[in-house]
């Protein structure tokens, strides 16, 4: 199990815990990598927008769980509980994500909900549902977090339109070679309420920002 995943099955219901009055300082290289393993794992919490004491209710969890005290709520139940916690709070961030770039200079809004924004007018041609495409792109999540982007696979990519989700067919028909353009992808048109796990949790809007390279024909 990794560290995110037994972070995330610690979260807890129990009452909030006093934190430290004063924080230890880092002195050795084991203390400073355990304090790095902390700041990995803040990305799995983020969504939740935690405020001071509901921090404290986790630290408990995370407490109680590492040092096999007893767990104060079943976690049977609870388990469940966090992931119904997680996809609403993905949720909630995700149509804030909407409304922000929704207005963004230059925004437009298709009756699908994607938003295209666009950077550089491109001069080439346009890609049709059926046709491949080359592209430089990042994905992120509304926190900012990077879960796919062409770099991480070696540089441009050649992909399928026609494979692709709906919110990806649709951005990169707008845009022409050359061009530049930020894509801002509702669920419905993305992963849905599932999500893609692991990079991708449920009900996430997905921000790419493509540069489009070619377009070439589909294999006859």
């Amino acid at each position: 199990m990794t560290a995110t995943a037994l972070l995330l099955l610690a979260l807890s219901a129990t009452p909030a815990a006093q934190a430290p009055a004063k924080a230890p300082e880092l002195k050795t290289e084991r203390e400073k990598t355990l304090y790095a393993l902390g700041v990995a794992a803040s990305d799995s919490f983020k969504v939740f927008n935690l405020k001071p004491e509901e921090l404290a209710v986790v630290q408990r969890g995370l407490s109680d769980a590492v040092l096999n005290k007893k767990i104060q709520v079943d976690m049977s139940v609870y388990r469940t509980k966090v992931n119904e916690l997680a996809a609403t709070s993905y949720g909630d961030r995700s149509r804030a994500a909407l409304v922000h770039f929704a207005k963004e200079k230059g925004a437009v809004r298709s009756p699908s909900g994607l938003i295209y924004i666009p950077a550089v007018e491109g001069t080439g041609a346009s890609p049709s549902p059926a046709d491949r495409v080359k592209v430089e792109f990042e994905g992120k999540l509304p926190d900012g977090a990077v879960f796919d982007s062409s770099r991480k696979q070696g540089g441009a990519v050649v992909a399928s339109l026609a494979g692709a989700i709906p919110c990806w067919r649709e951005g990169l028909q707008k845009m022409k070679v050359g061009g530049k353009a930020r894509i801002v992808c509702p669920a419905a048109i993305a992963y849905g309420d599932t999500g893609k796990p692991p990079s991708v949790p449920p009900k996430s809007t997905l921000i790419f920002d493509v540069e489009l390279l070619a377009v070439e024909a589909a294999p006859k």
